[in-house]
């Protein structure tokens, strides 16, 4: 699951610069900018997700 995690961050942040670039070179799009927020979240929950699985922390 570790990769997984890891593949959806560095697809995440890719995604982002390449959106960035594409708004510099051409112009806004309001459907790319709104994938990138739903990409965003999925990875935000499968990070939720994976640290749930994890269990709560010991505290002492």
């Amino acid at each position: 699951m570790a990769s997984a995690m890891t593949t959806m961050t560095v697809t995440t942040v890719a995604t982002l610069v390449l959106a960035t670039a594409y708004t510099v070179a051409i112009g806004g799009s309001g459907w790319l900018w709104f994938a990138w927020v739903v990409l965003g979240l999925v990875t935000l929950g499968l990070a939720t997700v994976r640290e749930a699985e994890k269990g709560p922390s010991p505290h002492r």
